[in-house]
């Protein structure tokens, strides 16, 4: 998927940015089609797999003055273990090209290739528009179709102390993740936050659950127990896709006790999880971290499985 946000900030960065695009595969590969990386005068974002083929890519990418289209057996060329064989589409972006980017699906020619649009990519358009789903990204007759990424997982982190920074480092870079990040005030915020990060001081967090999207995932871990009672009582009210609680057994039997006080019942209460994470892992934050990180990509795959049946 094309990421814009990304795209955009490479571009402001260096003016001119070379994007390598894994166009198609066959058999095996690092990675599938439609990953991608940035290539600037000083600095790469992504990856395409690493090894050699990422390797004398970035080199080619650097060297490059038009865009490029090449395929890879990467074995016999590369000498790589992997049995399969790589296209790999290189494109130049600047702000031009990127101020020409419409619609939710990017479709164009490789370079080179001449003639219309094939009917079988207008389809596939037409298709994607009528259904609101995003095609596969792929060659298609001469033609890379690819979905431009939109976030799908709103994901709010309550706390910025340890377990909530550790969180944001490991989640920030996950695709198709838009993360806001909430505490009480900005000094309690990291000076450097990364790329995509929405950070909201609060005096008074719970306040804020009513502007959460009703299907977002929620991480509570502020510095407080009675914050993270106040939040999990604004967001039962509220409404969420997920939410998880830092704490001890202990601490979620007295959070079950008053927050069934307040109203709440037993069902609902019941949709928040505590502990968070795999206790296994243990208490470090960077473990805690790791722990819910695992979860919430099993989630992901249990979902996208749920709606491959249903479809």
């Amino acid at each position: 998927m094309l990421e814009r946000a990304e795209l955009a900030r490479a571009i402001a960065r260096a003016g001119r940015v070379v994007r390598i695009v894994v166009a198609e595969t066959r058999g095996s590969a690092p990675r599938e089609a439609g990953t991608a990386m940035l290539v600037g005068p000083d600095f790469e974002c992504g990856t395409i797999g690493g090894g050699t083929l990422e390797h004398e890519a970035i080199a080619t990418a650097r060297a490059l003055r038009a865009d490029r289209f090449e395929r890879k057996a990467l074995g016999p060329d590369l000498g790589q273990c992997c049995g399969g064989a790589v296209a790999l589409l290189y494109e130049i972006w600047d702000a031009g090209r990127l101020a020409g980017t419409e619609g939710e699906v990017l479709a164009r020619p490789l370079p080179g290739t001449p003639g219309a649009m094939p009917f079988a990519v207008k389809r596939l358009l037409a298709r994607a528009r009528a259904s609101g789903q995003s095609p596969r990204a792929g060659l298609y007759q001469g033609w890379m179709v690819e979905p431009l990424a939109r976030p799908d997982r709103q994901v709010w982190i309550w706390g910025a102390g340890h377990v909530g920074r550790a969180l944001v480092q490991v989640l920030a870079p996950l695709p198709g993740i838009a993360i806001t990040w909430v505490d009480t005030g900005p000094e309690r915020f990291p000076e450097h936050v990364p790329e995509g990060v929405t950070i909201l001081p609060a005096a008074d967090p719970a306040l804020l659950a009513t502007h959460a999207p009703v299907t977002a995932e929620h991480l509570i871990l502020t510095y407080s127990h009675a914050l993270d009672l106040a939040l999990c009582d604004a967001l039962l009210r509220r409404g969420f896709g997920w939410c998880g609680l830092i704490g001890s057994a202990s601490k979620w039997a007295r959070f079950r006790k008053r927050l069934g006080e307040r109203g709440h019942a037993s069902a609902r209460i019941a949709g928040i999880t505590c502990p968070i994470g795999i206790p296994a892992f243990g208490k470090h934050p960077q473990e805690i971290a790791v722990g819910v990180a695992a979860g919430l990509l099993h989630r992901k795959v249990q979902q996208d499985a749920k709606g491959e049946q249903t479809a």
